[in-house]
């Protein structure tokens, strides 16, 4: 069962002779439970194709179906709905809101669903278990660390049980132990839950973590390989064999 798919999405910047095609004509499916990442350089294309996927920008052409519905013709409210029921977020720099405490972070989303309070409490108390972040869900986020940040971000992004998870560049800003702790948390997430996920990234390592990879190039997908049953050092060295061969940087491990 595919949660996404992309039909011959294409995005252009500009017009005329300055028209520029950011996004050239992609195509591909996501299955339910399925952890994918788009790998490609600066300028490849990949943050505004998630951007199309998140309806944070607008298809020039083309279709992009979660769940079997076509997010390219919603209105606004259906459209919010969307953003709301369908997808959750892993941000670079967490996004939590300073005002509010952990646990008050974490059940946002319900609350802006107007989930009734009993079930709000039920699904708060099995992921803050889940992500072992009890002793701290009444501090604030300025009060605990950048890896109890980490889970609490994870676990918000879980708690509606979304249709698709996306990232963009998660480990962006974070050093080598931490990136390596947000990717085992991503991947709990979809061994354990089910979490279907697609990240983008330019690291060969952080793409490492996925069960499939694509790689972008000049707004186009050129090449793909699956994890299947390989070792995690077979995996990576494909992918970054494919990266160097592309004109990526070289990655020590």
């Amino acid at each position: 069962m595919e949660i996404l798919r992309l039909n011959n999405v294409v995005k252009i910047y500009g017009k005329g002779s300055a028209a520029t095609k950011a996004v050239d004509g992609i195509s591909f499916g996501v299955a339910k439970s399925e952890f994918v990442t788009i790998m490609g350089a600066s300028g490849s294309g990949k943050t505004t194709l998630l951007n199309l996927i998140a309806t944070i920008d607008i298809v020039s052409c083309g279709s992009i179906f979660v769940d079997g519905l076509d997010i390219t013709v919603l209105g606004e409210k259906a459209l919010a709905d969307y953003r709301r029921d369908k997808v959750g977020f892993v941000f670079q720099e967490y996004n939590l809101l300073d005002t509010l405490t952990v646990y008050e972070n974490i059940v946002l989303p319900l609350s802006l669903r107007n989930t009734p309070k009993k079930e709000i409490t039920e699904k708060a108390d099995g992921i803050l278990k889940t992500f072992d972040i009890v002793p701290i869900k009444d501090q604030f986020p300025h009060e605990i660390s950048g890896g109890e940040r980490q889970r609490t971000a994870c676990a918000r992004a879980l708690i509606t049980n979304p249709s698709l998870i996306m990232a963009d560049e998660p480990t962006g800003a974070l050093d080598s132990k931490n990136s390596k702790n947000l990717m085992k948390l991503l991947q709990f997430m979809n061994a354990s839950y089910g979490a279907t996920i697609l990240a983008v990234t330019h690291d060969p390592v952080v793409a490492s973590y996925a069960n499939r990879v694509l790689f972008l190039k000049d707004g186009k997908i050129y090449n793909e390989i699956l994890k299947g049953k390989k070792a995690d050092d077979i995996f990576f060295r494909e992918i970054l064999d494919i990266n160097t061969a592309a004109g990526g940087e070289r990655y020590v491990r």
